[in-house]
């Protein structure tokens, strides 16, 4: 498991999906990005997210879901417009219940490295000394269910177990924003839902906010407090979902009535969105 025993998660708290109503930690504000070869990637967009809310970009291939959360991580600049992190620049970032964590597609792990040491990394770059980090990624590789792993290179283990090993170094910085683009899209179903529910039961405990990018109908329905659809040529958004139930979330759910007319609808409104030129809708 990503971090507590998803049963305890769902009986211990009792509250519903949507997120307090308190100050936004991030405002895309009309950014748009258009690339040095002239590609119009995003068009200008406006977003705020909210504090502890699980958000879901989902969209055609090529409707610039990647280049929003780069943007989000500050990985690449904006074209036009601008952002703000917990109401100012990015120098806001980093501080107490200020930090950000990126997850990318691939694992990317150090082949040569242990477990312990790829988890470990971004807390050797900041220069903790190792009597602090080992407790932290010792904890980390707990929350993830790879406790006794530390030893192992990643060849050892699965894509499901190294990409366990990619939200633990995330996690060992102890994030507040938690940004994932696309981790689970190269595992087998099975593996994928049962990260999906840990993954939620982890963001429930630890009070994340989640900006998470799929192409899955499914995963965005049975993950997301919000599902923001995103048309391509050029990248914007087109529609935005509220998915108001009770969190976080088990097979109960995948199984309910009210996840299939969910499902149904995202469906829906992502074939529109696919079409050329769809005209932006009402949320």
């Amino acid at each position: 498991m990503l971090a507590l025993n998803h049963e305890e998660a769902v009986t211990s708290h009792e509250a519903t999906a949507s997120p307090s109503r308190k100050p936004s930690i991030v405002d895309v504000l009309s950014a748009n990005k258009i690339y040095a070869d002239g590609t119009e990637a995003l068009a200008p967009v406006d977003l705020s997210i909210a504090p502890g809310e699980f958000l879901t970009l989902i969209g055609p291939s090529g409707c610039g879901k990647s280049t929003l959360l780069k943007l989000v991580a500050n990985l690449i600049d904006p074209t036009d417009g601008r952002l703000q992190w917990w109401r100012g620049g990015f120098d806001q970032v980093g501080g107490e219940g200020r930090r950000l964590a990126f997850v990318f597609q691939d694992a990317t792990l150090m082949p040569w490295a242990r477990i312990s040491s790829n988890v470990s990394l971004p807390l050797d770059l900041a220069g903790v000394p190792s009597a602090q980090s080992k407790p932290r990624v010792a904890e980390a590789l707990k929350r993830v269910g790879l406790e006794g792993f530390e030893n192992r290179y990643p060849r050892q283990l699965s894509g499901g177990m190294r990409m366990r090993v990619s939200i633990a170094r995330a996690l060992v910085t102890n994030p507040d924003l938690l940004l994932m683009d696309e981790p689970f899209g190269a595992l087998d179903e099975f593996t994928r839902n049962r990260l999906d529910s840990d993954l939620l039961a982890l963001w429930w405990e630890r009070k994340l906010t989640c900006v998470f990018v799929t192409h899955s109908i499914y995963e965005a329905v049975f993950l997301s407090t919000r599902v923001v659809v995103m048309a391509a040529r050029p990248g914007r958004i087109y529609r935005v979902m509220e998915i108001d139930e009770p969190q976080p979330r088990g097979e109960a759910f995948r199984n309910s009535a009210r996840f299939a007319d969910l499902c149904r609808q995202l469906s829906a409104w992502l074939a529109d969105a696919s079409l050329p030129s769809p005209v932006r809708a009402s949320p």
